[in-house]
């Protein structure tokens, strides 16, 4: 949750989103930028609801504590891999690729909960995390043709959030040609390990 990529990540170079090699300042900076977003929307919510109001919010998030672990950036990493590997060869310029970064936070529960009593217009009734699994077969084994049908559908439902802003920060020329490495790669470490989806769940009162 971020309306904007936030200022002070130009030093993220080779990652699009938070990483495990993105510097320190890099995730303060998202972190600050999803502080500032989530207590706004807070506020204006709250003036939308009546005293005794409730709302319910399912937000993409991560159950570690650690911004850059694996369970809130993984699926931006991978991407990352499929334009890193075109600057490589020559087709995407490097500096175009160091200058790009999505506008998204991935927040913990803790982190939720605190930005919620540190806004102050709602009482918090309750959070929770659930699962959503990348392989919609969810299986200890797929075949590969249920592999490739799953890495073809967390593509193109990536496809849709990422397209706008690929297309206006590196042209449309490369987004085809994106996206079929991207699924390549989606298909290769979905055929290796478990992975999913983390969302945060929370329930609200308005105060009267």
């Amino acid at each position: 949750m971020c309306t904007k990529v936030p200022e002070g990540v130009e030093n993220n170079k080779g990652n699009i989103y938070m990483a495990n090699t993105s510097p320190p300042s890099v995730i303060k900076a998202y972190k600050e930028q999803f502080q500032r977003d989530f207590s706004f929307f807070l506020k204006c919510r709250s003036e939308e609801l009546v005293a005794g109001g409730r709302m319910v919010l399912t937000i993409l998030g991560r159950k570690s504590e650690d911004p850059s672990s694996k369970d809130g950036c993984y699926i931006w990493e991978l991407l990352a891999v499929a334009l890193n590997d075109m600057v490589s060869e020559g087709i995407i310029e490097e500096e175009k690729m160091d200058t790009f970064n999505i506008p998204q936070y991935t927040p913990s529960p803790n982190e939720v909960r605190s930005e919620v009593v540190k806004e102050g217009s709602f009482n918090l009734n309750k959070v929770e995390v659930s699962q959503v699994n990348w392989n919609a077969y969810d299986n200890a084994y797929s075949p590969s043709e249920e592999l490739d049908d799953n890495g073809y559908s967390v593509a193109k439902c990536m496809r849709a959030v990422a397209e706008p802003l690929l297309v206006s920060h590196f042209g449309e020329a490369i987004i085809d040609e994106v996206f079929r490495r991207y699924r390549e790669i989606l298909v290769e470490r979905m055929s290796k390990e478990k992975t999913e989806f983390i969302n945060v769940i929370v329930s609200l009162t308005k105060r009267g």
